[in-house]
């Protein structure tokens, strides 16, 4: 056979396509050394005549040494074990159709929140950019606990709970940023800076909102009417000022979240 070039891969073949150029990798055995001894089905106790009888079909077996094959082992089948494995499978099956079914609604959960995030924005090609810029920001920083600590002041002891992907909504419409949960405030960034006027000139600077755990008094959650993908998250502070929130790629861990931090504060 010729050899194929040395500068061109070798076709790989299919497993219906593949075979064998060298030798076997096993020496090749006699038919009747595979054949497996009959085995007697006769009790302990059966009468000698039977055991005899049995002796000599094994005896008459192709390839039947006198040593017995301490390999070779039999073990009887209790009758209920058949139903007992298939009722087995049949919960095992049943288990596993229930996690496929609550896996796929919530990939289709997700699904749908990542394109309302999208949406929400005015661009649904900037969103996506802005994302992927958080991503790479995240992993240059080495995670959110650095961002968290570098955009916001800290105290010693607070520790990041939760960050949570999203947008603020705002009189000049919907700002995209990250909604941090920590150990003692709520607060939000926006991913890139906002311009504004002072004066003649144009300042940039990064929205930001910053509330203590302790000042906050509700945490609503909230669909719109004509569009149910729309959620919402309505926070309300002790001295009623309000923030929405919207676009949340976590919707429903935001709110679980959230709303386990204002009960802690609240319990006496």
């Amino acid at each position: 056979m010729d050899q194929a070039p040395a500068d061109q891969p070798e076709k790989v073949k299919s497993d219906g396509e593949r075979g064998f150029s060298g030798p076997p990798l096993y020496p090749k055995l006699d038919p009747q050394d595979l054949e497996v001894p009959p085995i007697s089905a006769a009790p302990p106790d059966a009468s000698d005549a039977a055991r005899d009888s049995a002796s000599s079909a094994a005896a008459e077996a192709p390839g039947r040494q006198d040593a017995p094959n301490a390999y070779v082992i039999s073990s009887p089948v209790p009758t209920s074990s058949s139903k007992r494995t298939m009722d087995s499978v049949r919960d095992v099956l049943g288990s596993f159709g229930k996690k496929v079914v609550e896996a796929t609604k919530q990939a289709e959960d997700l699904a749908g929140n990542v394109w309302q995030h999208l949406k929400t924005g005015p661009s649904i090609a900037d969103a996506a950019m802005g994302r992927i810029a958080q991503g790479t920001k995240v992993l240059a920083e080495g995670g959110y606990e650095k961002i968290f600590r570098q955009t916001f002041e800290t105290l010693p002891e607070e520790q990041l709970k939760n960050s949570y992907a999203c947008y603020l909504s705002t009189s000049a419409g919907p700002v995209m940023g990250i909604l941090y949960l920590s150990s003692a405030k709520l607060a939000f960034c926006s991913d890139t800076p906002l311009s504004y006027k002072v004066e003649d000139k144009t300042e940039w600077s990064y929205y930001k909102v910053v509330i203590p755990l302790h000042q906050l008094r509700q945490v609503n959650p909230s669909r719109s009417k004509v569009n149910p993908a729309e959620k919402y998250i309505q926070i309300i502070s002790v001295d009623n000022h309000e923030f929405w929130f919207m676009g949340f790629v976590n919707y429903d861990g935001a709110i679980k979240t959230l709303q386990e931090a204002l009960s802690s504060f609240q319990a006496p």
